[in-house]
């Protein structure tokens, strides 16, 4: 277990504070939409295991980013799923779950995991049994009322929303509580990959990356 490791890892999300959630239909323009992600400021990229060939496409990525760009696997619900993705090359875990048995895989690699949560409970417990960050998820449906309440009798809490992030309103989430958020559709809508307007893309993640690194 390289906790060193981990702790590097996590250090680099929370200070970095913008994860980028790439999930694709057609996994042909990933290195198109990652590299116009990174051109646009954002270095933290997770990629859904939903998006076909996901497993290959993370171990490319970290092929031809280094340690320049922080690349990790989302969409993970089981310990396979976890161990064939962090083999590739993965830094880190996201689930949308509270799949407890994916906190022992990402410390005996020295990779920072993300459960999925949503009630005030399901959170506590998902970080008092190791989770390095909560993934509060869908954050939509709950907003920044809710982390703001929450975070209030639970101050120590380290919680991401998903879902409900735009471009403009990151540095809200961060002001309610958020260490740090994670944003998807917003950053790479359908209509810019229909069009593969990838300079779009690069256009919205210089905006989220101003609005949190303007508002530090």
């Amino acid at each position: 277990m390289d906790n060193s490791r981990k702790e590097k890892i996590l250090k680099r999300i929370l200070d970095e504070k913008i994860v980028a959630v790439v999930r694709l239909q057609d996994s042909t323009q990933i290195m198109d939409v990652v590299g116009a992600i990174v051109k646009g400021g954002i270095k933290i990229i997770e990629i859904t295991l939903t998006t076909p060939n996901a497993i290959q496409k993370i171990g490319k990525l970290k092929k031809i980013y280094g340690d320049h760009v922080l690349i990790g696997a989302g969409s993970v619900l089981n310990g396979e799923m976890a161990e064939e993705a962090i083999e590739s090359g993965a830094e880190y875990i996201v689930s949308p779950i509270s799949d407890y048995s994916l906190i022992n895989i990402g410390r005996s690699h020295g990779v920072p995991v993300m459960l999925g949560a949503f009630s005030p409970t399901e959170i506590y417990e998902a970080q008092e049994k190791g989770a390095d960050v909560v993934k509060v998820f869908p954050a939509d449906i709950l907003g920044m009322k809710y982390f703001k309440a929450i975070k209030a009798p639970m101050p120590n809490l380290q919680i991401m929303p998903t879902g409900g992030v735009s471009l403009t309103n990151a540095n809200d989430w961060l002001a309610a509580g958020a260490c740090a958020v994670g944003i998807g559709s917003a950053l790479t809508p359908s209509d810019l990959l229909r069009a593969g307007d990838f300079d779009g893309i690069k256009k919205n993640a210089q905006v989220i990356v101003r609005n949190v690194k303007y508002n530090d």
